[in-house]
């Protein structure tokens, strides 16, 4: 089977030699003045390109407030985390910028695994395969699922834990349940956090993340931990902070308890044939219902067996694999992007993010650090 390669890497630079030493000498030092001279309006350009955020109704999120503290004390949420951790917030108008910007709806396909499947992403990733080995044997005999998701998405999610984040967690969840666009979703995750805390598995000044409020190497929404966080390591804590079993297990787990398939991959790059048009009504879902808004984009699901009729083929042109499978078709990046064939373990990866452009990167990645 051909190979899907991801876009950028191994590159190879171009160099050429046919300029001569004194006139690549003169170049570069045009270039420098231009850039000098060049950095005041570069400056501006950036300053004018900062989302624009309305500012805050000060009296509006006072009385907000108010009645989420109202609801936090209904909830058991005890006086001293309220008047510690509630009352003092603020939101971050950065983080509804974010928000409105999210690099998996706003990138070209190619533009996202370009930054994410990277050459370190798949030499350190082989690497914690290694490291891990026996951790993700027992791992996977207990959750079904093989080591080279899981290592991919810690490697997605945190470059393998190296960056969790630094926003205030509560105050990140403030802000987006503050804000109308998703408000009860962020706002049942706040109380989520809440409950974390109040459980005592990790401090205030500790429960710091992504601008979306997802906490620790796994990079859980506190639903998420509360749900599917586990204590692998046996020391009594549900520890996706620091502890790396505990990181790799809870991400299993999840996955597990979304409805992954053991002994299935993700799915494949495809060639479609000329004249297949996946916004002709023969391939569209027509009673889709689920959270995951991206899902009403892929394909009416058909086995396997119809697709190959349909034309559909591997990326080497070759036949579709003889499997009782079922799967939808996507494109991305719209009828004259790349084809992918999707299987039900590529939509349990979209629980972990609603996006198609995540799910490939984690699921390229994965076939990189076996070698597929």
């Amino acid at each position: 089977m051909t190979q899907y390669v991801v876009p950028g890497t191994r590159p190879v630079r171009d160099r050429s030699e046919s300029q001569g030493v004194n006139r690549w000498l003169s170049g570069i030092l045009m270039l420098l003045v231009f850039v000098i001279l060049s950095i005041p309006a570069i400056v501006r350009a950036q300053d004018s390109e900062e989302p624009q955020v309305e500012p805050i109704d000060e009296e509006w999120y006072e009385r907000w407030l108010a009645s989420l503290i109202d609801e936090a004390r209904e909830r058991g949420i005890s006086d001293s985390l309220i008047r510690d951790v509630l009352e003092p917030v603020r939101p971050i108008p950065r983080v509804i910028s974010n928000d409105r910007s999210q690099a998996e709806f706003v990138e070209t396909l190619e533009e996202y695994l370009e930054r994410r499947v990277t050459d370190w992403r798949i030499d350190t990733g082989r690497q914690r395969l290694a490291e891990h080995a026996g951790l993700l044997q027992r791992i996977t005999r207990e959750y079904g699922v093989p080591g080279r998701y899981i290592v991919a998405i810690w490697g997605i999610e945190t470059n393998y834990g190296n960056f969790t984040g630094g926003t205030e967690v509560i105050r990140a969840l403030v802000t987006l349940a503050f804000d109308p666009r998703r408000a009860d979703y962020f706002r049942s995750q706040l109380f989520a956090a809440l409950q974390i805390l109040e459980e005592g598995h990790i401090s205030h000044e500790q429960m710091v993340g992504s601008w979306a409020g997802a906490m620790g190497q796994s990079q859980f929404m506190p639903g998420s931990f509360l749900d599917h966080a586990v204590d692998f390591d046996g020391d009594g804590r549900r520890d996706i902070w620091q502890s790396e079993e505990d990181v790799l297990a809870s991400i299993a787990n999840y996955l597990d308890q979304r409805g992954w398939q053991a002994g299935q991959v993700w799915g494949r790059p495809v060639q479609l044939p000329s004249g297949l048009d996946l916004q002709d009504e023969r391939w569209q879902q027509s009673d889709y219902q689920g959270s995951c808004s991206v899902l009403r984009r892929h394909s009416v699901r058909l086995p396997l067996s119809e697709w190959q009729e349909a034309g559909v083929r591997r990326e080497d042109g070759s036949d579709l694999p003889e499997a009782d499978l079922r799967a939808s078709v996507i494109q991305p990046d719209g009828p004259d992007g790349q084809a992918f064939l999707v299987y039900n373990n590529f939509r349990t990866i979209l629980g972990y993010n609603c996006a198609n452009s995540y799910a490939l990167a984690v699921s390229l990645l994965a076939d990189q650090l076996v070698g597929r």
